[in-house]
């Protein structure tokens, strides 16, 4: 399969693994790449050097092209950045900030770069300052979302005629039929977040795993919309943020509620109960834990299947 996302980041198939904090290590990010994708490291929840330890050996590990992920709001943003670019790491998906920032140094220094949306009027921001590629991600997808609560089918058509550079969907897609959906609304590559964070090789807990592919239809919630929109698995943390939220809790309330690292003590520790469960409204259609790369082969045959398919309806 070859397109303008298989070409700009040198993979056999516009599938693109999502960089999950506390999920995307760097073996999750080499298995998805040498199957033909583009894995990605999370650096949203690690320190600089941890992130440079991850690098190498995702390099190590594979020789096929990868990346990392990298929320411009977080604290150690800048010293993550160096960091990339003294490791020419061929791609770059930024989130959470200004495309603008960062978009002319990574380019310089040989890095490609997509950034994260959540709306048309971001997504021409990101045109304008020059990205090579727009992640439209809808509302169904888990962890920090967009404010203006767009759902994938209908943010990916609208930002498709609003730009001209490549654009990739997420949100909501786990499977080939969900690829191909998306290529018919306009995307010529996916992101996945939830289908890998469900992976034998993606560094989320085994209880956290369990969890999610047992979950149902309504199991997730949106959730924190003072702080920042976040997808949650219904436990008893997401019950107190709930109920702090039904009775008017300011901004500060909720975060002094949320606190430090309870989403690593959630998905990496699996603390099933008072963890912050950041997951996909698609996650209750998952009920295995297989190999990157079987996912991967799973999406294609899938994808190749469901046009076959379709020309004859």
């Amino acid at each position: 399969m070859e397109n303008r996302i298989t070409t700009l980041f040198g993979i056999r198939y516009p599938i693109i693994a999502g960089g999950m904090i506390w999920c995307s290590g760097w073996r999750l990010a080499a298995a998805v790449s040498d199957a033909g994708g583009l894995g990605l490291i999370g650096a949203g929840s690690m320190t600089p050097d941890l992130l440079r330890e991850h690098i190498r050996k995702c390099r190590a590990a594979t020789g096929k092209p990868f990346g990392v992920n990298v929320p411009l709001m977080y604290r150690y943003a800048e010293q993550i950045m160096q960091v990339v670019m003294e490791e020419r790491v061929p791609a770059v998906f930024t989130s959470a900030g200004s495309p603008k920032t960062w978009t002319g140094q990574l380019h310089a220094a040989g890095c490609k770069v997509a950034h994260v949306v959540s709306s048309t009027k971001f997504a021409l921001k990101c045109q304008e300052a020059g990205v090579d590629a727009v992640v439209a991600e809808g509302f169904e997808a888990g962890g920090h979302n967009g404010r203006e609560e767009t759902a994938t089918m209908a943010l990916v058509p609208q930002v498709r005629t609003a730009i001209t550079i490549p654009l990739i969907a997420a949100g909501g897609i786990a499977t080939g039929r969900g690829m191909l959906a998306a290529f018919a609304l306009g995307a010529e590559g996916i992101q996945m977040g939830t289908r890998f964070a469900l992976s034998e090789e993606s560094s989320a807990s085994d209880a956290f795993k369990r969890l999610c592919i047992g979950l149902e239809e309504g199991g997730t919630m949106l959730a924190l919309k003072k702080i920042g929109p976040t997808r949650l698995i219904r436990n008893d943390f997401y019950t107190a943020v709930e109920t702090a939220e039904n009775r008017g809790a300011s901004a500060e309330e909720l975060k002094e509620l949320l606190g430090r690292g309870r989403s690593k003590r959630g998905i990496f520790e699996g603390d099933l109960a008072d963890g912050e469960l950041e997951i996909g409204q698609i996650a209750s259609l998952i009920r295995d834990l297989p190999p990157a790369g079987e996912i991967v082969r799973q999406i294609i045959d899938e994808y190749n299947a469901g046009v076959k398919s379709l020309t004859t309806l």
